[in-house]
């Protein structure tokens, strides 16, 4: 008997679709624990037998969790989990938000919501002063970007994203990270649009003291002003998402 194998407890499927319940059962156990990174998959003679489920319906949830880098398959050994980063881990969560065709008034909300719980991650830790230089080049770099005599949305837009990513990195918390990530590359083309009608309506002076009165906020440790200035930060956003 094998010490080391994990203790999985099966579920009989009940489901309509076989496949979608053996690859939600495998992912329940990536979340429970019982399965971790690098840890080997129960045969498929294993998987049918404890789940009711037949030989093909377990290869072709294999096949789908092997497309999205979840496992891997090692021939005469197994199938094991992924110990590693893959960027096509990226594709069911990023197109799960894409086809939920949300108004982007539901994007404003979420990243609201992210970068006020940022911040107070950010706030929980001490800064040091090449943190602070980091965030105000980024700040400086936006300011450039909006000080050209030719107005560039998508330079300025980069710039602006590059100084929330900032943020975000010094926040030390890949999670976080890796959710911004999603949530910039959806919104980039409505705060684009944004940045745009921006500079059209002659506000972009208003447009930097929002991004300085963030900055100032994480400087001075100020968390008492944090929800302020992350809800005055996406005024222009939430006026030209309609």
């Amino acid at each position: 008997m094998d010490n080391n194998k994990p203790e999985l407890k099966y579920s009989v499927i009940k489901s309509a679709s076989v496949v979608e319940s053996v690859k939600d059962w495998i992912i329940d156990q990536l979340i429970s624990g019982s399965l971790r990174p690098g840890s080997k998959l129960p045969t498929e003679a294993e998987l049918c037998a404890n789940m009711g489920a037949s030989r093909n319906s377990v290869r072709e949830a294999i096949k789908q969790l092997e497309a999205y880098g979840v496992v891997y398959i090692k021939r005469a050994e197994g199938t094991f989990v992924n110990d590693s980063f893959e960027p096509k881990m990226l594709s069911p969560v990023l197109y799960s938000l894409i086809l939920q065709n949300n108004r982007w008034e539901d994007f404003v909300d979420l990243r609201r919501a992210i970068d006020i719980g940022t911040l107070y991650v950010l706030m929980g830790k001490p800064l040091g002063e090449e943190q602070i230089t980091q965030l105000r080049e980024a700040l400086l770099a936006l300011e450039a970007a909006v000080s050209c005599g030719s107005l560039d949305v998508v330079k300025i837009t980069e710039a602006d994203c590059n100084f929330h990513n900032v943020i975000i990195s010094l926040t030390e918390n890949p999670q976080l990270k890796t959710l911004s990530e999603y949530i910039n590359r959806i919104t980039v083309p409505s705060r684009e649009k944004t940045t745009e009608t921006v500079i059209a309506g002659g506000e972009i002076d208003s447009y930097i003291r929002l991004h300085r009165q963030m900055f100032h906020v994480i400087e001075q440790g100020d968390k008492a002003g944090i929800e302020r200035a992350v809800l005055d930060h996406y005024v222009f956003w939430e006026r030209y998402s309609d």
